[in-house]
């Protein structure tokens, strides 16, 4: 800094009052600082800011794993909002459950950011608690966290209503596909499977255990074998709901290897709108991803900006059916297509 202000021709008070975005300097002396600054390519030092402000600058997300399309563009939008408000972005992935207990154990996010967003996280009242030390204000990201901000859908209503597509189309037979995870990961899949069951019940049907499957999570193989189950069964399903499009994707993949029809045999319906979606043909719920996580860092950044702001305030965004080529009525069975069309005797 004194480096700058020596060759700004002004104190080094001036040059920190100025790179701090203060307004009691003047255009013209904001123009030669500035000037001086790119000149020499110098940067504040954020860490010796915050030691001076007790603000970081900086806005962490905690996130289960980075190679998930959901969880990029979540990202992304969180990034688009950061940038645009010149404060930093620093992501903590936990892969695992040995990880993520050591995450809530030394809590490595403590003085490093001022916020955090957390995502796709079942937290243990435990690790709730352990978040409440941190001294910063925690936003939850695509969950509803009662007395807590959030931003997020209503999954199980989301899921009810992409239901009702396929059960208005005329399925009777319908799976949900569901990843399987011990760590907790995947939140919102069990609010779509309640939803799952409310509009089986609001329809009059059973819920039948056996097509609901548990394959493991974004893997091929598993996938695989859980739809030759669904294909093995007396009476397979006529169409497949997916928790996510990723899953959905890899359900049409495996199906169209096998020489099975879509929509013709089975329907298929997703959950995103994932890029590839509309490429594909796939019927899905669509969330706006992007825009969750640019309301959770506007959030977040409203909490820190603001002492009075509601600290328990909740954005709940609409999602919507799009259809596609994936989902078609069923074809008819045997029984329907003698009854429309019976065999008459051959005149002798």
């Amino acid at each position: 800094m004194a480096d700058v202000a020596e060759r700004a021709g002004v104190s080094v008070s001036t040059v920190s009052r100025t790179l701090r975005g203060l307004s009691s300097v003047s255009p013209q002396t904001r123009h030669r600082v500035e000037k001086a600054a790119r000149e020499l390519s110098f940067a504040v030092s954020r860490s010796a800011s915050s030691l001076v402000t007790g603000k970081t600058r900086r806005i962490a997300v905690l996130t289960p794993h980075l190679d998930s399309w959901f969880l990029g563009n979540t990202i992304a939008g969180v990034s688009a909002v950061l940038r645009e408000a010149e404060l930093d972005l620093l992501v903590y992935s936990v892969t695992d459950l040995a990880e993520r207990s050591a995450f809530f154990d030394r809590l490595p996010a403590r003085r490093n950011a001022d916020a955090m967003l957390v995502t796709c996280f079942d937290l243990t009242p435990e690790e709730r608690a352990r978040l409440d030390e941190l001294g910063m204000p925690v936003v939850f990201v695509s969950q509803h966290a009662p007395g807590r901000p959030s931003v997020y859908i209503d999954d199980a209503d989301s899921a009810q209503r992409g239901m009702r597509h396929l059960l208005n189309l005329g399925h009777r037979r319908i799976a949900f596909l569901q990843s399987s995870d011990n760590t907790g990961f995947y939140w919102s899949s069990q609010e779509r499977l309640t939803g799952y069951r409310a509009a089986l019940a609001e329809a009059g049907l059973p819920y039948d255990e056996e097509l609901v499957l548990y394959p493991v999570a974004r893997h091929r193989r598993g996938i695989r074998e859980a739809v030759g189950q669904l294909l093995s069964l007396r009476n397979p399903p006529t169409a497949v709901f997916a928790e996510s499009d990723e899953v959905a994707i890899e359900v049409m993949g495996v199906l169209r290897s096998a020489g099975v029809d879509i929509p013709g045999r089975i329907s298929i319906l997703g959950f995103d709108d994932h890029h590839l979606s509309e490429w594909l043909d796939l019927t899905t719920v669509a969330q706006p991803v992007e825009e969750i996580g640019r309301a959770a860092a506007e959030l977040a950044r409203s909490i820190i900006d603001d002492p009075e702001a509601d600290p328990t305030r909740h954005i709940v965004f609409p999602t919507r059916v799009i259809p596609r080529g994936s989902t078609a009525p069923p074809a008819p069975t045997e029984a329907a297509r003698r009854e429309a069309d019976p065999v008459r005797p051959r005149d002798i």
